[in-house]
């Protein structure tokens, strides 16, 4: 589910620079892409740790 959600929050991300180098319009300023792509990072490190978790409890048993 972060993993999902750390996706869909880099694509709103890449779609605002995207669209910020091809047709010059930009939603969010300097700071909320910085804050977009922070939440970004939070959420794929979160699933990430998820992950590892599962597995080494997977190891363990």
């Amino acid at each position: 589910m972060f993993m999902f959600a750390s996706l869909i929050v880099f694509l709103v991300y890449f779609a605002n620079v995207a669209m910020g180098a091809f047709w010059d319009v930009t939603y969010f300023g300097d700071v909320g892409e910085m804050l977009v792509l922070f939440a970004a990072t939070i959420l794929f490190v979160v699933a990430i740790l998820q992950k590892e978790a599962a597995r080494a409890k997977r190891d363990d048993s």
